[in-house]
């Protein structure tokens, strides 16, 4: 093979990291390196000598480390053979990530389990650059920012879903409200994720999340916009006034109905509701009376039985539920799921083993181990 007299980047500005194709150099090479690079000599996997933007022609003093390696005589046009990898520097702005699949959160002032998707970009450069060749590059010919994207898309993910799940636990804020604490969100998760880029030598220029969604037509959803409108009317009619106005409206149905059998039945239930509007009525001016008898009827009423919990099951990636704990343990008997199954029910932030909750560690006990192997 023919000896290089000239090295220089040939690749796309897609490429963070490019291997020159020929490794067959010699003293006198000219070294051409762009602005926004760096060149490094890399021989059996060890970087031994690097190059800033500009022209060098190769000689035995500017490369005193591979000099030695090789034990090139001075002087001459003396062949060699080394690696030549070119690392871009440049800011890549226009990296985009985004939730593959729904994130299942609970909204924390109506206690509905909504759907979320979430879309965005990040800028990134690489600031170490010898950090990044030895730590991700290995032996690859080249590392696109594709790459880079994809080997990062779970950090991003996670961080993401942690941000927002913190957001609306600790704070008490609506899904519906997210859309206007973007820019909070996104500063937070910037911070999170650059400590992790950093290992590799890359720096987070910016990270934008531009839309949280929920599907419209979902039926959570649906739920959730019913609760957030029967909410908004309960504050703005005052909640006795409210139950007032919806029993005044029972009644005067009841009336239309008069003169027949279901009339009847109305009317009954008209007296009971009438009954019941008194009663909000009493509550309005004084309750003394109604509490010490409703008092006594609870006294007399047994409790009611506890609810059991109920948990979203995750096999096969596919979410299953809500279960009770009964159906858990058979689900556990019969081998369907085991101790790393992730479960999630309602007030838990993200899904989690079964083995790390409290309510259901206790049914693994009584699973049989595993038959010996043959």
């Amino acid at each position: 093979m023919a000896l290089i007299d000239i090295v220089k980047y040939q690749a796309d500005d897609s490429q963070f990291v490019w291997k020159f194709p020929s490794q067959d150099l010699r003293l006198g090479t000219q070294l051409v390196v762009n602005t926004s690079q760096k060149a490094f000599f890399v021989k059996g996997g060890k970087i031994f000598d690097e190059f800033d933007p500009g022209t060098t022609t190769l000689k035995s003093g500017n490369i005193p480390l591979l000099n030695k390696l090789i034990n090139l005589p001075f002087g001459g046009d003396t062949p060699f053979q080394a690696e030549v990898w070119y690392v871009n520097l440049i800011s890549k702005l226009d990296n985009k990530w985004g939730t593959s699949t729904p994130i299942q959160l609970e909204d924390p002032k109506y206690n509905v389990i909504v759907p979320v998707r979430a879309f965005g970009q990040f800028g990134m450069s690489i600031e170490d650059p010898r950090k990044f060749l030895e730590s991700l590059v290995g032996n690859m010919s080249d590392f696109s920012t594709l790459k880079v994207v994809e080997y990062f898309k779970g950090k991003v993910i996670s961080t993401f879903t942690s941000a927002i799940g913190r957001k609306i636990v600790l704070e008490g804020i609506s899904i519906l409200q997210m859309h206007v604490l973007l820019d909070d969100l996104s500063e937070f998760c910037k911070e999170k994720i650059k400590e992790e880029f950093s290992r590799y030598g890359i720096k987070i220029e910016n990270f934008y999340i531009m839309s949280i969604n929920v599907p419209e037509d979902d039926p959570s959803v649906i739920k959730l916009k019913e609760a957030k409108d029967l909410a908004a009317r309960v504050n703005i009619a005052g909640k006795d006034i409210y139950h007032a106005d919806r029993s005044y409206d029972v009644l005067d149905k009841a009336a239309q109905n008069e003169g027949s059998l279901a009339g009847t039945m109305g009317a009954g239930m008209g007296l009971g509701l009438g009954f019941g509007v008194g009663n909000i009525m009493g509550n309005m001016a004084s309750n003394m009376n109604f509490g010490q008898n409703q008092q006594q009827t609870e006294m007399s009423t047994p409790p009611p039985p506890p609810i059991q919990s109920k948990y979203f099951v995750l096999i096969n990636n596919q979410q299953s539920g809500p279960y009770p704990i009964d159906n858990i343990k058979l689900m556990i008997n019969q081998n369907q799921i085991n101790r790393d199954t992730l479960v999630w029910k309602e007030g838990m932030v993200q899904w989690g083993k079964i083995s790390d909750q409290d309510e259901l560690k206790a049914l693994l006990v009584s699973v049989p181990p595993p038959p010996p192997i043959a």
